[in-house]
């Protein structure tokens, strides 16, 4: 699952942070497996994440010895229901292009 389509405009490295953590968005990752995830240097992993943490877009949770990182909500999109996997073409269009 990737995150929704208005956090996409952000830098590469932040783009993938939030996809990985919306994949796994439940339980959350730490900071290793954020960085195997994304594949990127520690560095530009730490940026992203201070910039995604600054602009209120990952939650920091602290448990017994370990930091977990969670998307925030409003970057998860919504897990479609049984309604709206019944709906045709044509109504899915009308629902996404503006008319």
């Amino acid at each position: 699952m990737r995150a929704k389509r208005e956090y996409r405009d952000r830098e590469s490295t932040q783009v993938a942070v939030l996809d990985a953590l919306v994949n796994r968005a439940e339980e959350g990752m730490n900071v290793f497996e954020l960085r195997a995830a994304v594949e990127v240097d520690i560095d530009d992993l730490e940026d992203a994440l201070a910039t995604l943490k600054e602009d209120d877009l990952i939650v920091v949770e602290s448990e017994s010895n370990e930091t977990v990182i969670k998307p925030d909500e409003r970057v998860v999109p919504e897990v479609p229901t049984d309604e709206t996997d019944d709906q045709s073409i044509g109504e899915w269009l009308r629902e996404r292009l503006p008319f």
